[in-house]
């Protein structure tokens, strides 16, 4: 996996609406939005940006540009999950988890659940 760039709150926010519909023109992925809906130049800014970065890919079709993701939504939630470890946690995932545990954001009841599904999987 190539790296790639970190994205701000708002990128994210247009490449879950691409994540969620797949490819569409800016219009649509305007149209995707609820009311009160950013504007139409807002949206292609942010759609661009996410083209340059790496994250959307372009193809035209007749007088119609459509965009689609270039990064699934796993791959770019690995990524995320990566750089918050090693910023965080100095890349321990260990620490993260007792970080875990120590805020009670998860039970000893839900680790061991974890911890078994882990089990299984290595059986497999």
């Amino acid at each position: 996996m190539e790296t790639l760039q970190k994205l701000t709150e708002k990128e994210e926010e247009v490449m879950r609406h691409y994540w969620l519909h797949g490819e569409m023109t800016v219009r649509e992925a305007l149209e995707s939005y609820e009311e009160p809906r950013p504007h139409f130049n807002t949206i292609s800014t942010y759609v661009h940006i996410l083209e340059s970065k790496g994250y959307l890919r372009r193809e035209k079709r007749g007088a119609s540009l459509y965009f689609m993701p270039a990064v699934d939504l796993d791959e770019y939630r690995k990524m995320a999950v990566k750089g918050v470890i090693s910023r965080f946690f100095n890349n321990s995932y260990r620490s993260i988890v007792s970080a875990f545990v120590k805020d009670e954001a998860i039970s000893v009841d839900e680790l061991k659940e974890i911890i078994d599904i882990i089990e299984r999987q290595n059986k497999d």
